[in-house]
């Protein structure tokens, strides 16, 4: 089944005519022309009576379609409506998607083996919610997906999907409300499982934390598991699978409330020993990211960027934390610094 892609941008193309937005104005007007598609030369998925030959289904997952040769399309923008997908059918050969919309759609159609590393995925109804072509294509290297420019043609019967090549271990590190996190749950929203582990405490009755708490879960795949803990070498022992560990910066604030590591008047030989605790809990995390079988991006946050902690508890933490982050950037394919939303890569 040939697949043209007309156009390949959101309702009103890339960029939008007369916007005033930084996305729309880095681009030529026609850039992207609005979304169309055309399969075979002659039926379009808005037909209402397709030819003989083929079926085109309306589900949760998107528009289905199979060809007169047996060639699976998924077309899946704009709200998931209709009856739910089979996932005993067979997987789709292409995969025309709204990925910058909800990448986590693609995660769970891998969950469910509608798509495989055989399907290839190109996105579509693209516009200016994305900053720019770069980053969109920054982004679709980390599901697993490309963009093609309008008037391209695709066959299910010769399509080949892209490599899929991910870092192994992955250290973001940023300032407060940097937009690290969100990178985080970004880089993994296609992967077909995932385990958040999370290192904070729950809150107890404080509600700006507890709403900051629902805000993050709120974000994250309704597929993705939790897991609430501060053993981290445990958990990155465990085996195969993907993690986002958010955040180191809190694991090791328990790992000084555990050791009773904080500067409280205690004995400079007691104190010692508490830190040398510390440190030893920070070489077994270290040790157990670097024997990792796992898939894992961490957040930590960077610390020390000018501002001097104006108590020895702060300053005591600030040099902790930023000998651990080096230890696990040394240890990392990949370590990057969000700074006001935007990715700052830290190549060797």
């Amino acid at each position: 089944m040939e697949i043209r892609l007309e156009g390949t941008g959101g309702p009103e193309g890339w960029p939008v005519p007369d916007c005033p937005c930084a996305s729309c104005g880095r681009l030529a007007p026609g850039h992207r022309r609005p979304a169309s598609i055309v399969l075979d030369g002659r039926v379009r998925l808005t037909d209402a009576r397709p030819p003989a030959g083929y079926v085109i289904r309306r589900t949760a997952d998107g528009c289905e379609v199979t060809g007169p040769g047996g060639g699976r399309l998924l077309y899946a923008a704009g709200p998931a409506t209709g009856s739910p997908g089979r996932d005993a059918d067979a997987p789709f050969d292409v995969v025309l998607m709204d990925l910058p919309d909800r990448p986590e759609r693609l995660g769970d159609l891998r969950r469910r083996g509608r798509v495989t590393p055989a399907t290839r995925i190109i996105a579509v109804h693209l516009h200016h919610r994305v900053p720019a072509e770069s980053e969109l294509a920054r982004r679709l290297a980390l599901w697993g997906a490309t963009a093609v420019p309008d008037g391209t043609v695709v066959d299910t019967a010769s399509a080949e999907a892209e490599p899929w090549v991910r870092p192994r271990r992955t250290l973001l590190l940023g300032g407060s409300r940097s937009g690290k996190s969100e990178e985080a749950e970004l880089r993994l929203a296609a992967e077909p499982e995932v385990t958040y582990v999370a290192t904070g405490p729950s809150g107890g009755d404080d509600p700006a934390w507890l709403a900051r708490v629902r805000a993050h879960r709120e974000r994250r795949p309704a597929h993705w598991r939790t897991v609430e803990t501060t053993d981290l070498a445990s958990v990155l022992s465990g085996g195969p699978g993907t993690l986002l560990i958010d955040g180191i910066g809190t694991w090791l604030a328990a790992a000084f409330d555990e050791c009773a590591a904080w500067p409280d008047g205690t004995p400079a030989a007691g104190h010692r020993a508490a830190l040398d605790r510390v440190a030893e809990r920070c070489d077994a995390l270290t040790a157990a990211w670097r024997g990792t079988r796992a898939r894992v991006v961490a957040v930590s946050d960077e610390v020390g960027l000018g501002v001097i902690p104006a108590t020895p508890a702060g300053r005591l933490f600030r040099d902790a934390l930023g000998r651990l982050n080096q230890a696990l950037a040394r240890e990392s394919e990949d370590v990057a610094l969000v700074v006001s939303g935007r990715v700052v890569p830290l190549p060797l």
